[in-house]
């Protein structure tokens, strides 16, 4: 899991990439919440979701955002750090000139910047999104969705109710030529506190079923260690 460093429009940014071993991988890119709320790169929902690619042949980066440990750069309010998912993206496909795909993943705040880079990017294929903050950003850019893609929550999660939620997946399922999944995690908080393993077993069956993978749940490597340093989040 190298460090990489790659340009960003307000500087360098700090990432981890995982190069698949096969040619033509489909890419990953991996967004992380709210830097003003310690949102990082080693988050441990991030870190975890990660890995659920890296196990599917994917090769994936994450990233810190602007102003996030080692990257330049100040918050932006979203404007900017949209724009440093746009350059994380163009950096992987640079370096995976012929991928067979792409995905983008994000939880809470990295959740919203990646559904707008949905909005920009065609050829993002699918799309994890883990508490989106339904009442807190707007997400009516999303008309229409252009991407299939899995919605995931915790039925007791105070700081993104869970009725915002589903008001947002509803919204989403009447567009036609998409199927957007919602699974709701029964007792999660928003920080997922002792139910991030059936968040990442549903997760990681989502991705199985749209992939056509397996992955042996407790099979060696398939739930890496707790990233060195990863923070748990104070908000979205």
């Amino acid at each position: 899991m190298p460090e990489v460093i790659f340009t960003g429009p307000a500087g360098r940014l700090e990432g981890r990439y995982h190069a698949a071993r096969q040619k033509n991988p489909p890419i990953a890119i991996v967004l992380h919440p709210h830097p003003q709320f310690g949102g990082t790169m080693n988050n441990n929902i991030v870190y975890q979701t990660y890995y659920a690619f890296v196990h599917r042949n994917f090769s994936v980066l994450r990233f810190n955002f602007r102003g996030v440990g080692r990257s330049q750069g100040a918050f932006d309010h979203g404007t900017g750090e949209l724009s440093d998912a746009a350059a994380a993206l163009d950096w992987a496909q640079s370096i995976n000139p012929e991928a067979r795909g792409c995905w983008i993943a994000g939880t809470a705040f990295g959740a919203w910047i990646g559904m707008q880079l949905l909005m920009r990017r065609p050829e993002i294929e699918g799309f994890i999104s883990v508490t989106p903050p339904a009442n807190l950003y707007d997400f009516s850019f999303l008309a229409p969705c252009p991407s299939s893609g899995l919605i995931v929550h915790g039925d007791k999660d105070a700081v993104v109710p869970a009725k915002d939620v589903t008001g947002l997946v509803d919204k989403l399922k009447t567009q036609k030529g998409i199927i957007i999944e919602q699974k709701m995690i029964p007792g999660a908080n928003h920080f997922f506190d002792g139910k991030v393993e059936p968040l990442m077993t549903s997760i990681g069956t989502y991705l199985d079923k749209r992939l056509g993978t397996t992955v042996t749940i407790g099979a060696p490597g398939a739930t890496p260690p707790a990233p060195a340093g990863g923070k748990k989040t104070t908000a979205a």
